[in-house]
């Protein structure tokens, strides 16, 4: 695989569930996510095979960790300038109580939540 440049304004938007828009780049080990999340975006209980970091740069969410109703649930507040590290098929969720910017890099390359939620 060769070096490809990329800038964020020229990568194609998509909308896959009400109040969320993301731009995805995608290499062969990985890939990383531009994810606007407006005030109220709720992105449903889901797992997925790839691990993924999220980092915040700029807002406030409400991430939810493990099964609702489980001894290992839990629910943490983020902001920007702080990384979530969510190993492979870990359940989650997260709901933006500000507007929110977050960069997903998922490994190795695959369907993020939103992808499987419906509209």
């Amino acid at each position: 695989m060769e070096a490809i440049p990329y800038r964020w304004s020229e990568v194609a938007e998509d909308n896959p569930i009400p109040l969320l828009t993301r731009r995805m780049v995608k290499g062969e080990q990985a890939l990383v996510a531009q994810v606007k999340l407006a005030k109220g975006c709720q992105v449903a209980t889901h797992s997925h095979a790839s691990e993924q970091i999220a980092i915040h740069v700029s807002g406030r969410v409400r991430w939810a960790i493990g099964e609702p109703g489980s001894a290992t649930f839990e629910e943490r507040e983020m902001v920007g300038g702080e990384v979530m590290v969510l190993p492979s098929n870990v359940v989650h969720s997260v709901y933006a109580i500000e507007d929110t910017v977050i960069l997903d890099v998922l490994a190795p390359p695959g369907p993020m939540g939103v992808d499987n939620q419906g509209r």
